[in-house]
């Protein structure tokens, strides 16, 4: 996996329908597994680069992934970790996630969260290799939710 030709940016209003694109995009592939289209392809992204931190990864100048993150009391929520078919297998998520908690711990934050659906099992693998634990399991139209959290360093 090589990097250096990718930036972040936090990600303005006029960027709502690219986000709005990509996660479409990136999350189509679940739609058969679940039944349903994910919650985030129904998301409100004019409110969501308005009021979230929402960070966009350009890869040699095209959007390749974003990352949606909300401060609440004590830690930062992950809500949503998009890449982009066109770019994924390449590490991109994990580079986000890796982001996260750069900021997370830049910010004072503790420990990071998010929540993700039982049978997408390869992202439930992947927070488990990078450090989360699953803290509850709950229903969730008509699956199931899995939440996990991860505690971060203190950032001298």
């Amino acid at each position: 996996m090589q990097h250096g030709h990718e930036r972040l940016v936090r990600a303005t209003p006029d960027d709502a329908t690219a986000v709005r694109d990509l996660v479409r995009s990136s999350y189509a592939r679940w739609i058969p597994v679940i039944g349903r289209e994910p919650k985030p392809m129904g998301a409100d992204y004019e409110h969501a680069v308005a009021h979230h931190l929402v960070d966009l990864l350009y890869a040699g100048g095209e959007l390749a992934g974003l990352i949606e993150m909300i401060a609440e009391p004590g830690c930062l929520l992950i809500e949503n970790v998009a890449v982009s078919p066109a770019f994924q297998g390449r590490g991109y998520g994990r580079l986000l996630l890796t982001h996260a908690e750069a900021l997370a711990g830049s910010l004072g934050f503790r420990k990071l969260r998010l929540y993700t659906n039982k049978m997408f099992a390869e992202n439930v693998q992947l927070y488990l290799k990078l450090g989360y634990t699953i803290d509850k399991e709950e229903p969730f139209k008509g699956g199931i939710a899995v939440h996990m959290s991860k505690p971060i360093p203190r950032f001298a």
